[in-house]
């Protein structure tokens, strides 16, 4: 494999063939692919072999991958005459590029290559052409059954062999090495899967530990998934995340990939998050089509519905009084809306989503001992970040302003409150970084560990030295600038900086942000992210960019520009490693206008108790190739 290119595909082993019998060779149960390279070639990529194919019209796009019939999307079925049959089933929806689905499938079809090759021929019998899993030998639907958990899926939720071990069970709320009780809920037999409910424990693994759970609808709701495990399992799980984004996702060959650095904690395991966004649906029953014609009322609510979030694997809301991982100000501003709106049911016929976001004030001591009598001794000595075990303070270390149930004056003098008008403005300080923001919009919503993430691309946004020739990096384009957090945080390392943002309240709130905190090196400017090259001016080998998308990831168009316009180094922050993987992978790649190395890569935990990681990725140039720009 010494010949191996180092862009293999843009996604390999991402939509996995899983006919094991079919495409066996010697000891290898191999997964195989096809794409479209940024070079135009086709591949077909397996787990012991890389064939390229013949020259195809470049970027006709990055990166297209060819299903096999793997259950994943379907065709039409024609009669001998042409004609399509008159009764054809729906077809099924194609997976979404870097969803839960994705990743979900990708992680399975790895554990089932994973299985010795002579135990999945047994198992297959003479069925080589059929890797798809017999719906007949499956368990009933609804019945309950045992199941040894063999791993934890970038999902978080836990993945179990059947007893032949050629089909999974995805059980949620279990760690490795449990064995569970869960009920069966949907078969896939084509892919081999079966998606069940966690009942309960009958033997929990060492990683268990289920005094750790905090949160009386753990296992139920669908927002945590992990608190069961130690803080450090959960890290370390994280750091799995990352790795087999990019060993599956990126298309990359291993030698490309750098050591994976640990993923950083947050001073907070609970009580973090500064944004929580619950919902009730709609009065149950709703009018006839007759009803609607003849202008009838709609039906209001006879009983208060539930306000909270999704039952795992539902779309049924569940009722939820208290959320262990908001910030004090926001579970109290929760218990708040919850009144209200039982209050004011009368005034709501359809269902609504209801913002709990915490906005900060930093107080002077005068004012808070004018607001409130702060205890002294040691409770006003203990550290804002909470007790030792990095949880959130408890009423006692916090003192409530009567004034206002969802306001809290915390120790260091910061006032708390929970905001719920998306349209109004909230605060959030980032050591001495000051930014306003409209309610609604987007911010990151744990601000415990902004301080340390910021700190680390300010430390590595900018190369640790300069080659022979080489100029210095004065100027920052920050691409999906939102309100300007890295814009702003990194000012001071440039001479200049653009953030571009197609959100034009962001920007308004950007402009307003530079001027409160004093910066005068930063522009910043309304543009779709896909076009933003047009209007920049710094030339690309003194220039940094900082990409920080949805979690779609960027699109083609904007890495085609990226590409061509040729940054000196590039850092890519994202809230889906398996997005950013499959990015990274194409930057890396290269064209032939530029080529990027991957420097570091490494996962930060927003999120504790959830299987969410947040990746920031270090990007820098190896060499500039033709000049052609117009391709």
């Amino acid at each position: 494999m010494a010949d191996t290119p180092k862009h293999v595909a843009r996604v390999v082993a991402l939509k996995p063939q899983m006919h094991f019998g079919k495409l066996r060779t010697g000891n290898y149960a191999h997964f195989m692919f096809t794409a479209t390279t940024l070079r135009g070639l086709p591949i077909r990529a397996s787990k012991s072999a890389i064939v390229w194919g013949s020259k195809v019209s470049s970027f006709e796009r990055l990166a297209q991958l060819s299903y096999y019939s793997n259950g994943m999307t379907r065709t039409k079925s024609f009669h001998n005459s042409g004609r399509p049959r008159k009764k054809q089933k729906a077809k099924d929806k194609p997976v979404k590029e870097g969803s839960n689905e994705e990743v979900l499938l990708a992680d399975i079809g790895h554990l089932l290559a994973a299985q010795p090759v002579a135990q999945l021929a047994a198992n297959n019998d003479d069925h080589v052409e059929n890797q798809a899993t017999d719906a007949s030998t499956l368990p009933e639907r609804f019945t309950k059954i045992q199941v040894k958990i063999s791993e934890l899926s970038s999902t978080g939720d836990g993945l179990g062999l059947s007893s032949t071990s050629d089909h999974v069970y995805v059980v949620p709320f279990t760690a490795p090495g449990d064995i569970v009780t869960a009920k069966v809920i949907t078969h896939f037999p084509k892919n081999s899967y079966t998606l069940a409910d966690f009942v309960d424990v009958v033997d929990p693994s060492p990683q268990r530990d289920d005094s750790r759970i905090q949160c009386p609808y753990f296992a139920t709701c669908s927002g945590c998934q992990l608190q069961m495990l130690s803080y450090e399992d959960q890290l370390a799980h994280k750091k799995t995340i990352v790795e087999k984004a990019y060993r599956y996702f990126s298309g990359l060959a291993p030698e490309y990939i750098p050591l994976i650095g640990d993923t950083v904690s947050s001073p907070l395991q609970y009580g973090y998050r500064t944004k929580l966004t619950p919902h009730f649906d709609g009065p149950p029953g709703s009018r006839s089509r007759k009803d609607r014609r003849n202008g009838a009322e709609k039906k209001g609510f006879e009983n208060v519905p539930p306000i909270g979030f999704m039952v795992k694997g539902t779309r049924k809301t569940l009722d939820i009084e208290d959320c262990p991982i908001g910030t004090e100000a926001v579970r109290m501003g929760m218990k708040r809306e919850r009144r209200r709106v039982a209050e004011e049911l009368g005034k709501y016929k359809r269902g609504a989503t209801l913002l709990l976001r915490e906005s900060t004030r930093r107080v002077p001591k005068s004012v808070v001992d004018e607001k409130a009598q702060i205890p002294h001794g040691e409770n006003s000595e203990r550290d804002r970040s909470g007790n030792a075990n990095g949880n959130a303070k408890n009423e006692s270390d916090s003192v409530e302003a009567t004034r206002d149930e969802a306001t809290v004056i915390s120790k260091d003098f910061e006032e708390k409150t929970c905001i719920t008008d998306s349209n109004a403005t909230s605060t959030e300080y980032v050591d001495d970084f000051v930014f306003s923001n409209t309610a609604g919009a987007f911010f990151q919503n744990n601000n415990t560990i902004l301080p340390k993430f910021t700190a680390y691309i300010r430390d590595n946004v900018l190369p640790s030295s300069l080659t022979a020739g080489e100029k210095p990096i004065k100027y920052l384009i920050d691409a999906y600038s939102g309100s300007g957090l890295f814009t702003i945080t990194l000012s001071s390392l440039f001479s200049s900086s653009t953030g571009i943002d197609i959100a034009g309240a962001s920007i308004a709130s950007a402009r307003q942000n530079a001027k409160d905190n004093g910066i005068q090196n930063a522009t910043f400017m309304v543009a779709d992210a896909s076009a933003l090259f047009a209007e920049v001016t710094y030339p690309p080998d003194e220039t940094v960019v900082v990409i920080d998308p949805p979690r779609k990831g960027c699109d083609d168009n904007f890495l085609r520009q990226l590409l061509r316009f040729g940054p000196r180094r590039a850092v890519y922050v994202s809230c889906n490693v398996h997005t950013q993987a499959r990015d990274v992978g194409i930057l890396v790649g290269g064209d032939k206008d530029s080529v990027y190395e991957l420097e570091s890569l490494r996962g930060f935990d927003f999120f504790p108790q959830t299987g969410h990681v947040e990746g920031v990725a270090i990007l820098n140039r190896t060499h500039r190739g033709g000049d052609d720009k117009t391709a």
